[in-house]
């Protein structure tokens, strides 16, 4: 089913969203770019463990809740078992909630299990099985949608998928044990992300969402030395490809702020709980040129967005765009629960149209 939305106003979704990530002044609205995952599959009644891993229903889900909902993108993001898994890692599969990394049989649960992998090198996403499902996704939402939306790919950041393959608790202990280890961790990972994104962006993705949520959990320090050369690395290799960024970190990133601002991402979701005021100040003082990336998000997706109501969800909206300015995105700090009612995701598509 084609998305029609181009055809119906002056501006599509994947316009409203380019728009905002200039700052430009818009009658038109802007992006609305909110994470859908478990609600995409409700949405069309399939299975979670269906929807991650058969790219013709994570398409179909994908663009169900573009058209109910005029949401500016269309996401590959199921889970951050899909780089993992085609590397070897043990990966289980729940039927209604995303793909797991069981931590206690990690991939690399010694660090000597990391020299095969690096001897061997990156596995090609066309090879993989996940990763060749994601292009099979990001393929059929780009056939499907055209230039009416924004189409996006994923990939895990290197903290996280270092910690997918490692276990989340070796690699808290790794940022103060073998820094040699480290090194060539966090190199394969990039590589590996880094073959994954332009595969995506070669396969008709616009935009590539680099997921890291794990980045939150160390202190700016580590952070700014051993993630920080990487995920510039992951942003010039996606830029040069002629592909836009979307950096998503979960949870308290207001003390990185100051790193992240120099990546030049062309957006970012600021979780809830930050102050986007100061990270806004942040990104634009460190930004070489003093803008800073499109915000979205900073609404609670529990207490706000799943169990608020329409009224106030408008109320939040606006208060995040005054704090945010001309490039403020509409979505949630972090996924849309599953359970959302469909009010609530109107009052937020309704605020992308008019409010902002």
């Amino acid at each position: 089913m084609m998305v029609m939305m181009a055809e119906e106003a002056p501006l599509n979704g994947r316009n409203r969203m380019l728009a905002a990530m200039r700052g430009e002044d818009r009658l038109d609205g802007t992006g609305f770019a909110p994470i859908t995952m478990m609600y995409a599959a409700d949405l069309i009644g399939e299975t979670y463990r269906r929807y991650e891993t058969e790219a013709e229903i994570q398409a179909r889900g994908q663009i169900a809740v573009a058209e109910r909902f005029d949401s500016s993108v269309v996401s590959a993001i199921s889970d951050p078992g899909v780089e993992a898994h085609d590397l070897g890692a043990r990966v289980e599969f729940p039927e209604q909630s995303p793909a797991h990394m069981v931590e206690e049989d990690s991939l690399l649960k010694e660090a000597t299990d990391l020299v095969p992998l690096v001897g061997r090198g990156p596995v090609a996403p066309e090879s993989g099985e996940r990763m060749s499902n994601r292009l099979a996704a990001v393929r059929t939402m780009k056939e499907r949608v055209g230039d009416a939306l924004l189409v996006e790919g994923w990939v895990e950041g290197p903290c996280a998928e270092s910690a997918d393959l490692r276990g989340i608790n070796r690699l808290m202990m790794d940022f103060f044990g073998d820094p040699s280890f480290l090194t060539d961790l966090l190199d394969f990972v990039t590589a590996q992300a880094i073959a994954f994104a332009r595969a995506q962006l070669d396969a008709g993705a616009d935009i590539i969402g680099i997921g890291d949520a794990a980045a939150s959990l160390v202190g700016p320090d580590i952070y700014k030395e051993w993630i920080a050369p990487r995920t510039r690395k992951y942003v010039d290799a996606v830029h040069g490809a002629g592909g836009l960024v979307r950096l998503h970190i979960c949870g308290r990133t207001e003390q990185l702020a100051d790193t992240i601002g120099t990546y030049g991402v062309d957006m970012i979701d600021v979780d809830f709980g930050n102050d986007i005021v100061a990270m806004r100040a942040a990104f634009e003082a460190n930004d070489p040129d003093g803008v800073g990336p499109a915000i979205a998000g900073n609404i609670d997706p529990v207490t706000e967005l799943k169990d608020g109501t329409p009224d106030r969800l408008a109320s939040r909206l606006e208060e995040c765009r005054e704090a945010a300015g001309d490039r403020f995105i509409v979505g949630a700090g972090c996924e849309v629960p599953r359970g959302t009612p469909e009010a609530n995701l109107d009052a937020m598509m309704e605020f992308a149209r008019n409010g902002a």
